[in-house]
């Protein structure tokens, strides 16, 4: 039996239309919270210390950063991340 690699597969999955609409839909949102977590990495922050610099508890931080959780936080809060982990917060559009 052939062994299916991630991209073939992802690549099969995609070719349908329901199925690339709604990855379409969902990568904005999987891309800022890899992009939080990854900011606060590199920031050498636990969430339990992000969120003591945030004045938050945790558990909003792991909601915040959770791909399964569905949130959508606040500009405030994007703003008050992005200073905690030593970033200032810029909105793009394509």
């Amino acid at each position: 039996m052939a062994k299916i690699t991630l991209e073939d597969f992802k690549k099969e999955a995609l070719s349908k239309p329901s199925v690339k609409k709604i990855y379409q839909e969902i990568t904005p949102e999987y891309d800022l919270k890899l992009k939080l977590i990854k900011m606060r990495k590199k920031a050498n922050l636990t969430q339990e210390e992000l969120a003591e610099e945030m004045d938050t508890k945790r558990s909003n931080i792991s909601r915040l950063e959770s791909f399964t959780y569905k949130s959508s936080p606040n500009i405030a809060t994007l703003i008050a991340y992005a200073k905690a982990t030593g970033h200032k917060m810029k909105i793009d559009f394509l």
